[in-house]
């Protein structure tokens, strides 16, 4: 999938104008929800005929979108080089010969839509001029260097530790360069979107393809940091920003026009927060997401400020406004950051992959879904906890709250029941506590209270969740559901669920490096991050009197571990990195803009395609040759 030049840009052809004149209501209506209600749903496949459930169209439509992926496989580097100029409208960078024997030898499934990522995130640095982003690197206090084939480090940060070893395994085919690392939990870059949108165009205008006989495909030897010639440039100033509330930091990378923009700002989060299915409308089809990396974008869902805890109040915030190359390991769809894969998956730590249990034949696992989790999302506090997105998943799963809830006697003090509009049977029989109960292991390990020496307790949220000890991820694969819910930032869980066998049920807003790899419905269950459609997945999956999909819940969980196996390796990491590094070090050359690798147009790996023989003949714009950046 091509990203967008912004990942929220189109937002405001979708959100209908109404909803921005009503939005002042229901952001400041009552608590509660109305998620789901009748008018609240899509219905673009009534008429078809037999009824199917929602989910199972999704399913289908999945199906097609992976076969549809998998098709544009390139099995020479003729044919990848090829995609890649159709793609990306350039030469792709020096080196590629030697990424792409690399990725041969490592097995690597080679599509061009995979490294979507890599240039979504570096396409406004095509608008900066290559001194100032060679200086912003090396004059960043944590950060590693690549001189004459060696990857180093000054700096002992565990992190960046791993990262300096992932490097490691692909430095003789670096050039040289400065790599500067957010060695946080949270990201740190929020360019206002109305800046990213003008270097983005500007970084299309000047996009092109010049001659392959003029074309620059060596990298240059760079100096000791802060030797070179880009040491007198002079770099925009960053102002780091401490505001606690990251709400109003992350709301300026949305369109002007966005919700997020728009929206009045929530301080008040001492309440049950307000859950609105209107927000959602846009990534939802009949009450179930559709698309999963809109249903990632928080722009268009203003009332997720008061349901996630990153946006109430952050662990740590360090934020700038100003563009410079800094890498991480995950992001909101408004940072500005360049996606590395995680630490904890090149690490493959057992508290996060689990290994020991992760192929437990499906037929001997419980029919259950498991959660163990720390109360993290934030710094949850006696007046804010209620809008923590942990917090709200470990209630809904508590079959006496719940029961509770249905018999009015007593009202959810952070989450909503379900609308009928699911039509959820045990709903129905005023016996969704008691079916929730039957199948739900979901507790906390620790509350992290924001009052220092409670332990593992809170005395503020004591009254409303009980702790239970850890569980090893062996042990919980013998459950057959794995919800995954974010806390500080992405959830490190996510790889070792999908290299099990069990069935990983997913609700994030942050974007990884392997996104485009995976297909919601196909690999694995796309959850949206309010929970509404939490009850009415379970009840498609396991039913009530016996009227569960279990095979096709099978089948995703078997299908999204066999493609794990196939594109997330480690190895595959390798190959992400490599590519990424290659075309950061493109970028960051004076010379980008005639650099290239042309073997195949030269006669080195000829192709004889149409669009090849236009770039080989002439200069100028693309043409048939380019594609969505």
């Amino acid at each position: 999938m091509a990203f967008p030049r912004r990942p929220s840009a189109f937002l405001r052809y979708l959100i209908p104008a109404a909803l921005i004149l009503c939005v002042f209501y229901v952001l400041t209506g009552q608590p509660g929800s109305d998620f789901a209600s009748p008018q609240n749903f899509r219905r673009p496949w009534a008429g078809l005929g037999a009824q199917k459930h929602p989910i199972e169209y999704l399913i289908d439509s999945a199906e097609k979108e992976f076969a549809n992926k998998i098709s544009r496989q390139s099995h020479t580097i003729a044919e990848a080089a090829a995609a890649y100029r159709q793609r990306r409208g350039r030469h792709p960078p020096p080196g590629f010969d030697k990424w792409f024997k690399f990725a041969q030898e490592k097995n690597a499934v080679i599509v061009e839509d995979f490294w979507d990522q890599i240039y979504h995130d570096l396409e406004p640095f095509w608008a900066l001029e290559a001194q100032r982003i060679r200086k912003d690197a090396w004059d960043f206090e944590m950060r590693i260097e690549v001189r004459d084939g060696k990857a180093s480090s000054g700096s002992d940060w565990f992190w960046t530790k791993i990262w300096l070893k992932m490097i490691g395994t692909v430095e003789g085919l670096l050039p040289d360069m400065d790599i500067a690392l957010n060695a946080m939990d949270e990201p740190r870059l929020v360019v206002p979107w109305e800046e990213i949108d003008e270097l983005v165009g500007r970084a299309g205008q000047d996009k092109r393809m010049v001659r392959a006989e003029e074309v620059v495909t060596e990298f240059e030897k760079l100096a000791k940091p802060g030797e070179g010639p880009e040491k007198d440039f002079e770099t925009p100033k960053k102002v780091w920003e401490g505001n606690k509330h990251y709400w109003l930091i992350a709301r300026r990378g949305c369109p002007p026009t966005s919700l997020a923009r728009q929206s009045p700002v929530i301080t008040d989060f001492n309440r049950t927060p307000l859950i609105k299915s209107s927000f959602a409308l846009p990534h939802m089809t009949e009450g179930y997401v559709s698309n999963y990396t809109l249903s990632t974008d928080f722009c268009h869902q203003s009332d997720l400020q008061a349901l996630e805890g990153v946006f109430v109040e952050p662990l740590s915030v360090s934020a700038t406004k100003t563009l410079f190359p800094m890498f991480g390991g995950s992001k909101l769809a408004v940072n500005n950051e360049i996606l590395l894969p995680a630490p904890m998956y090149w690490n493959e730590e057992e508290r996060f992959m689990g290994s020991q249990g992760a192929d437990i034949p499906w037929e001997e696992k419980e029919d259950a879904v498991i959660w163990r989790g720390v109360a993290t999302g934030g710094k949850n506090k006696e007046d804010n906890w209620r809008s923590f997105q942990r917090h709200r998943f470990v209630a809904m799963n508590n079959g006496s709250k719940i029961t509770l809830a249905e018999q009015r006697q007593l009202e959810p003090v952070n989450f909503a029941l379900p609308p009928k509009a699911y039509g959820l049977k045990a709903q129905k029989r005023g016996k969704l506590g008691e079916w929730v109960a039957s199948w739900s292991n979901v507790q906390f390990i620790d509350l992290m209270c924001g009052i220092k020496g409670q332990g593992v307790r809170c005395n503020y949220t004591d009254q409303h969740f009980e702790v239970t000890k850890g569980m090893p991820m062996a042990e919980q694969f013998r459950n057959k559901y794995l919800p995954d819910i974010d806390g500080n930032s992405f959830s490190g869980r996510y790889l070792g669920f999908l290299r099990s066998t069990s069935l990983p049920i997913k609700a994030t807003l942050w974007r990884e490096w392997h996104d485009s790899r995976l297909v919601a419905w196909k690999h694995f269950v796309p959850m949206d991050s309010r929970f509404g459609d939490w009850y009415g997945i379970m009840e498609f999956f396991l039913g009530v009197d016996g009227t569960g999909r279990d095979e096709v819940a099978r089948k995703i969980a078997m299908e999204g571990k066999e493609w794990a196996e196939r594109v997330l390796r480690k190895e595959d990491m390798q190959v992400y990195v490599l590519r990424l590094l290659l075309e950061y070090a493109r970028v960051s050359d004076p010379r980008r803009g005639e650099m290239g690798w042309v073997g195949d147009l030269l006669g080195g790996e000829g192709t004889k395609g149409r669009d090849n023989e236009l770039v080989k003949d002439g200069e100028g714009e693309v043409g048939s040759a380019a594609g969505e950046a």
